[in-house]
């Protein structure tokens, strides 16, 4: 049995610093109690993936403080550690997935595709999200892979256990559409958050550590300047078995904190076929729709600053989607 804990931590928009320390000590915290084989943080363990000025300078170095407090981690709690964080590879920015192992090696994997008003900053990843690592060979999902079929057809047959991290955030809580979007789209979220490990757990026939960001936040709304977007993330942790069995979860109601569970890393055995979809669920209208808005304005904006020099990172050493410890670079404090 392979002991893998996820956690669900409440983050601030923009306070990269801050948050890694509050990872750092959620990570901390969940190896002194559970002595895990491995820790799953959620993606965007820098900062929520907001649409805010606040996200123009959360991209950092590959080589930066977010892996290097991964790496630091992983060798100090001697487990595999995991978390996403917007980063710098070479000459763009990727929603970025480290698993670090205690011996030094880096495992990376880039979101095939950022979402809504992600694409704003940064762009689409290639790699397939195969990591093998020292427990096993593990799937990575980031974000809405978790929900796209592409995802399932890729990992199948390849993985013996699926982890990663999810960044869910739900409609704002306006007046005026509180009725529909909160009342009742709302609900349909949930249920799909709550419902998605388990349902890709039972297509690739292996366990699935799906780590959650959770509580309130306000950005920006896209497309409509000076309006607040308050709303929620919604949390939905949760580790369940090749079955979808949920062996652990934590709701919105637990807020911050982490599960562990045992799970079993044997070959996998798919229970569900992989439906010829984009979506492996069904989602309200509303959702489709700022699907397509946010994306075809995020793209448009990253490329232009790009075009125009107007972003506020830049070029940057990368790596390959595996780095062996002889070829790390060395741990800075």
């Amino acid at each position: 049995m392979t002991r893998v804990v996820a956690i669900q931590p409440a983050l601030q928009i923009g306070d990269v610093s801050g948050n890694l320390a509050r990872c750092a000590d959620l990570v901390a915290n969940a190896a002194k109690e559970h002595s895990p084989d491995a820790i799953f943080l959620p993606e965007a363990m820098t900062s929520p993936n907001a649409y805010d000025r606040r996200m123009r300078s959360v991209a950092r170095p590959l080589l930066g403080e977010p892996l290097q407090t991964l790496r630091l981690l992983a060798r100090d709690h001697g487990c595999l550690v995991g978390g996403g964080f917007i980063a710098v590879r070479g000459t763009d920015t990727r929603g970025t997935y480290a698993l670090c192992e205690p011996d030094g090696g880096i495992h990376l994997h880039d979101k095939d595709q950022p979402s809504f008003w992600e694409n704003n900053y940064y762009s689409a990843g290639t790699d397939d999200g195969v990591m093998n690592t020292s427990i096993g060979p593990i799937g990575c999902a980031n974000g809405f892979e978790w929900g796209r079929v592409r995802t399932a057809k890729r990992l199948v047959g390849r993985v013996k256990l699926l982890a990663g991290g999810m960044h869910f955030p739900s409609f704002p809580t306006w007046a005026a559409t509180r009725s529909w979007f909160i009342k009742r789209d709302e609900e349909f979220l949930t249920q799909y958050c709550r419902e998605t490990p388990p349902r890709m757990a039972r297509m690739l026939g292996v366990p699935a550590v799906h780590p959650s960001h959770v509580g309130p936040f306000t950005m920006e709304t896209p497309l409509v300047p000076g309006l607040s977007w308050p709303s929620r993330m919604l949390g939905e942790t949760t580790i369940c078995d090749a079955d979808g069995v949920v062996l652990q979860r934590m709701s919105y109601g637990d807020g911050e904190g982490y599960v562990c569970a045992d799970v079993e890393m044997s070959d996998p055995m798919p229970r569900d076929p992989i439906p010829e979809l984009f979506w492996n669920a069904a989602f309200p209208v509303s959702v489709h729709l700022v699907w397509y808005a946010g994306n075809a304005h995020g793209v448009a904006k990253y490329r232009a600053m790009k075009a125009l020099g107007r972003h506020s990172w830049q070029a940057s050493p990368d790596l390959p989607a595996y780095t062996t410890p002889e070829q790390a670079p060395p741990l800075e404090p």
